[in-house]
């Protein structure tokens, strides 16, 4: 079993994140907690419940959400502290319905370059079986100086 990555470890490895913008995460609300971070490697699971669509299915938008997080700490990551990663674009294919339990998504880099980064992230069931094949693009640019 994965051990947990506790949110202090998530904000120092992408620093520059302030106290106010940290404590308003989406990441939070779908309940997504982190248990791998590493350039090569970012993986955290979210739970069904509280994720749902009205058919009951987990929703497609909570996929989004959890794979735009990986990817988007994967490419911060590989982005070294002097520059950072924003979304610029995610596409995912839903390929089986989940009900219960937790995903797992997993991300890695497909490409890092001076100006983007390019992640594949997977999100399985439980069951290990593969629910959702997402790929984010980030722009990366120069950290903003502090006014």
């Amino acid at each position: 079993m994965t051990e947990h990555v506790s949110e202090e470890r998530v904000r120092e490895e992408l620093s520059g994140v302030s106290p106010e913008i940290a404590e308003q995460q989406l990441n939070d609300k779908v309940g997504l907690s982190f248990t791998e971070l590493s350039p090569e490697r970012v993986t955290a699971t979210m739970p069904v419940e509280g994720n749902l669509q009205p058919y009951g299915l987990l929703h497609g938008g909570a996929n989004a959400v959890l794979a735009e997080a990986l990817g988007s700490t994967v490419a911060a990551l590989n982005a070294g502290a002097d520059r950072v990663a924003m979304g610029l674009e995610l596409s995912c294919t839903h390929h089986r319905a989940v009900t219960s339990g937790h995903v797992t998504g997993v991300a890695t880099p497909l490409h890092v370059g001076r100006g983007t980064v390019t992640a594949d992230i997977t999100i399985s069931d439980e069951a290990g079986k593969r629910s959702c094949t997402a790929r984010l693009t980030c722009v990366v640019r120069p950290r903003p100086t502090a006014a």
